[in-house]
């Protein structure tokens, strides 16, 4: 199991319901109950989209401003 890629949860967990991701890290539940399962290549991979999915939610009303 590799750690070397740190989880990208802020403890704000909260899930939207028509988009399904988490207003806090903006992952599914199905991608945060499988992170310690995932390699470095897909948690790299999520984390790389993981700004556009917070962009769609304040896009959506979701979010406040970026910081």
């Amino acid at each position: 199991m590799s750690k070397s890629i740190p989880s990208p949860c802020i403890k704000v967990c909260i899930v939207d319901g028509p988009t399904g991701w988490c207003l806090g890290c903006a992952r599914s539940l199905g991608e945060i109950g499988g992170w310690l399962k995932m390699d470095d290549a897909a948690k790299q991979a999520l984390v790389n989209e993981l700004p556009g999915r917070k962009d769609e939610l304040r896009r959506l009303g979701k979010l406040g401003p970026a910081k």
